[in-house]
C-alpha cells in the first residue's frame, strides 16, 4: 500500500502559504468582531483543521460550535438539508462566523446561512478555506476566504476523498486515476465535504 503523498499529482498550496493566508483572515475576522460576542460555527468534518488553526490566531473572546449538514436527495438535485448543531441551544441573537473548508456550488453554505438567520441569528458571516467560484450555482460570496482555487479535485488540510487525505499538511491535486474509477460520470467529481 503506497503512501498518501504518492497519490498527489501536484501541490497547489504549501503549508506555509496556507498559514500565511490564515493569519491574514484571522486578522480580518478579529477586526470585524472586535468588541462583540461571537461564535465560530465549524462545518464538520472538512473544516475542523482550518477552524482549529483559525481560532488559535484570533486574540479576542469567542465561542466554538459545530454543525453537521447532510443533504438527502438524489445525485442530481439537492434534497432536504439535515442540520445538527453542537452544542444544541439558542442561536437567536448570536453573531455567527460560519466556517467551511471549501465553497464550491455554494448550495450548502447558502442553506446553512439562511437556516441560522431563520433561527434568529443576529449576523451570519461566512469564512472559507478554499473558494472555487467557477463552480458556483447560487449567488454567494464568502465574507472571508483564505485562498481561491480553480476547478480541480483537491485534497489535504481537511479536504478528503473517500474519507482519506484530510491529514495532509498541504493542499494538492489528487491523481485522476485515484478517483476516476470510483466516481460515476453523473456524480459531482468534487464533493470535498
Amino acid at each position: 500500500m503506497g503512501g498518501m503523498h504518492e497519490d498527489i499529482d501536484r501541490v497547489l498550496f504549501s503549508e506555509s502559504t496556507i498559514l500565511e493566508g490564515i493569519e491574514r483572515v484571522a486578522a480580518d475576522v478579529t477586526e470585524h468582531f472586535r468588541g462583540r460576542d461571537f461564535t465560530v460555527v465549524s462545518v464538520l468534518k472538512g473544516s475542523c483543521i482550518f477552524s482549529a488553526d483559525l481560532i488559535r490566531r484570533i486574540p479576542i473572546p469567542l465561542e466554538l460550535a459545530f454543525v453537521s449538514a447532510s443533504s438527502y436527495g438524489d445525485r442530481t438535485t439537492a434534497g432536504e438539508l439535515e442540520i445538527s448543531f453542537f452544542p444544541t441551544g439558542e442561536i437567536e441573537g448570536r453573531n455567527l462566523l460560519l466556517v467551511d473548508d471549501i465553497l464550491d456550488t455554494g448550495r450548502t453554505m447558502a442553506r446553512l446561512k439562511r437556516e441560522f438567520l431563520d433561527r434568529g441569528a443576529a449576523e451570519v458571516s461566512t469564512c472559507v478555506f478554499l473558494d472555487k467560484p467557477s463552480r458556483r450555482d447560487v449567488e454567494l460570496e464568502p465574507d472571508f476566504r483564505v485562498l481561491e482555487v480553480d476547478d480541480l479535485f483537491v485534497v489535504g488540510y481537511g479536504l478528503d476523498f473517500a474519507g482519506r487525505y484530510r491529514n495532509l499538511p498541504y493542499v494538492g491535486v489528487l491523481e485522476q486515476s485515484i478517483y476516476a474509477s470510483v466516481l460515476e460520470p453523473s456524480v459531482d467529481a468534487d464533493s470535498n465535504a
